[in-house]
């Protein structure tokens, strides 16, 4: 996922979105302790993914934040 299509999405679809990256990461973690994973790159994009939409969650509380502020 790209960040440019995590910036286009409203406040819910990140929140629904980021609930589905964790639960699929703790899936790859459990394959991964369990069984062989059949791709290793899955965790890393899956934790990368999650690290993306929470820095878009963050930048929005600043804008937030900051237009707060002003007023």
């Amino acid at each position: 996922m790209k960040a440019t299509d995590i910036r286009e999405m409203n406040p819910d679809e990140l929140e629904e979105e980021l609930e589905s990256l964790e639960r699929r990461l703790f899936e790859i973690r459990t394959q991964a302790v369990t069984e062989k994973l059949e791709d290793p790159s899955r965790l890393k994009k899956a934790k990368r993914d999650i690290a993306r939409i929470k820095t878009v969650i963050r930048e929005r509380q600043l804008a937030h934040a900051k237009e707060k502020a002003a007023e």
